[in-house]
């Protein structure tokens, strides 16, 4: 489990992240939603060490995450950034190879190109494994980093708004894997999404964030409820049951 404890997060005089507690835990997706600027992305950066936190604590297995050795933490947690330019030409396979580096160092062994191997199916990218990113739709590219971020094979692994600028194909296409991970493959999925109803199909968990500070989280019947939604994003909301899921409509 990781677990976040009052993490704050000062950007000059304004609070960022403000005193935000959450946890995420293996075999679930946890989703956080909230309007442009409540945190999300900064909160998930505190959360991996891609910045510095100015309060609070972050918890991995129990272990303070500044206890963490780089390369042992690389195989623990796996990150996918907002923005990914990748300036020089590698085919899919390629690509998906830099998540073994943190085991291999570079050599790949039979077991390393077993597992990317294994990554490159389980998105359905085997027939065009050997295509260059610049070859791909967005979709496809989007897939293959989540595929890197597989064959990485760590225990908790951060998504952020992996769904930018996707059709609603390959949309449905990443969350449906993102939930497998979770749970086939027993990960701690964490997702920062803009889409609520994805949010809301797709996840165990839903942390809400406004102005940088946690306003609602549990399950998706908690959190995915008319009054709440209004309230965090000013804008009514109405909630409908479809197939056993609920939906967000708009006013």
């Amino acid at each position: 489990m990781i677990k976040l404890e009052n993490l704050t997060k000062w950007f000059g005089q304004s609070a960022v992240v403000e005193s935000a507690s959450a946890q995420f835990e293996k075999g679930r997706v946890t989703s956080i939603i909230g309007p442009n600027g409540a945190g999300k992305s900064t909160l998930l950066s505190m959360a991996s060490r891609l910045i510095s936190k100015d309060e609070g604590s972050v918890l991995i297995d129990c272990k303070e995450l500044a206890g963490w050795d780089t390369k042992e933490l690389a195989k623990k947690l796996a990150v996918l950034r907002q923005s990914n330019n990748v300036t020089m030409r590698f085919t899919i396979r390629e690509m998906v190879s830099f998540g073994r580096f943190p085991h291999s160092q570079g050599k790949l062994s039979a077991k390393d190109e077993e597992v990317i191997s294994k990554a490159i199916h389980y998105l359905d990218l085997s027939d065009i494994e050997n295509k260059y990113l610049d070859e791909l739709s967005g979709g496809q590219r989007q897939l293959a980093y989540i595929a890197m971020v597989i064959a990485q094979d760590t225990d908790y692994v951060f998504l952020d708004e992996p769904l930018n600028n996707l059709d609603i194909k390959h949309s449905l296409q990443i969350m449906r894997n993102i939930q497998r991970l979770a749970h086939e493959m027993g990960k701690a999925v964490v997702v920062v999404i803009h889409d609520i109803n994805f949010a809301a199909c797709y996840s165990d968990r839903i942390i809400a964030l406004k102005k940088g500070k946690v306003v609602a989280q549990g399950g998706v019947n908690e959190v995915i409820q008319a009054d709440t939604l209004s309230a965090i994003y000013e804008t009514p909301f109405n909630i409908i049951e479809l197939e056993g899921k609920r939906m967000c409509t708009y006013h």
